[in-house]
């Protein structure tokens, strides 16, 4: 018998087709949503753990940074190096292989109070300044007074002690002051302010300069000058030593000394300066000069 189709049956299965067809897209549409969300979260927690990490970072730097800034790092190796001329007693002279003095020790307590270690060089006192320009020291110690052409090539710190350019002549010299020096022979030590000086108010003819104080003095001693002009502890040192001389009273020049430093790193003289007031202010510096010149 052949059977008869109901269209109603029909329509009525094809309805459930597609209403299972629709809760099958629904789902698939929920799980792709959840998937992208899911995306998204894990992306927003990356990118905050990445910015959390670069701010630490950066916080870090600045910490690193804010430390280097005061710990004193102008001089990078930690180390100070300073030329000096071991010559010049009291400021600076050899106690065996050793150079002590009123400048090794100011210098030393200027790395101390900077946390650097210190380092002295010898040389020639002309010498000096080229050295620091050239980099082969960061400084120089050595009773050197400012005057406006070293101030072309290098920075002078504060000033850390006084002193007089004094006039050293035989007992029985006629000379008994400044005024007297004209047309005279006067022996000085190369590339000092008394040099400098000597040669400004008399002339270069009537100037012979040496290498080092001590050989002036050797010179005076044996008539080949007539008087030296040299920093006064150094005079009175070499009067002391030679019973033929004596230090006139009337002073030559007086003048500040101070510690020249390279112009290529201003840092530098800005913690030196620094230094040199807290151990003007702690009495420091005074007890170092007042160890090598004693009160008359």
């Amino acid at each position: 018998m052949k059977k008869t189709i109901n269209k109603k049956s029909i329509l009525t299965v094809l309805l459930a087709v597609m209403l299972m067809l629709s809760v099958v897209a629904c789902g698939s549409k929920k799980e792709d949503t959840a998937k992208e969300k899911e995306t998204e979260a894990k992306k927003e927690t990356e990118e905050k753990t990445e910015k959390e990490t670069e701010e630490k970072t950066e916080k870090e730097a600045e910490t690193e940074k804010s430390a280097d800034a005061t710990t004193g790092k102008a001089l990078e190796d930690g180390v100070l190096d300073l030329g000096t001329n071991a010559a010049f007693p009291p400021y600076e002279f050899y106690e065996g292989e050793k150079i002590v003095g009123i400048d090794p020790e100011i210098a030393q307590a200027v790395a101390d109070h900077l946390g650097y270690k210190l380092k002295i060089h010898d040389m020639e006192f002309a010498n000096i300044i080229a050295s620091i320009e050239s980099g082969k020291v960061d400084g120089g110690i050595a009773g050197m007074t400012v005057t406006e052409e070293r101030l072309e090539s290098v920075n002078f710190s504060n000033s850390y002690a006084t002193g007089i350019q004094s006039i050293i002549v035989t007992l029985d010299s006629d000379i008994e002051g400044p005024d007297d020096l004209a047309g005279k022979k006067i022996g000085t030590q190369f590339g000092t302010t008394g040099d400098f000086y000597a040669q400004d108010d008399f002339g270069e003819d009537n100037v012979q300069s040496f290498d080092k104080g001590a050989d002036a003095v050797v010179a005076l001693n044996a008539g080949k000058v007539d008087a030296v002009i040299i920093d006064n502890e150094p005079a009175k040192s070499f009067a002391a030593a030679n019973d033929n001389l004596k230090v006139l009273e009337t002073n030559y020049a007086v003048e500040d000394y101070a510690i020249a430093l390279t112009k290529t790193n201003d840092a530098l003289l800005t913690e030196v300066n620094e230094a040199l007031t807290a151990l003007r202010e702690n009495g420091k510096l005074q007890e170092i000069i007042d160890k090598y010149i004693k009160a008359e």
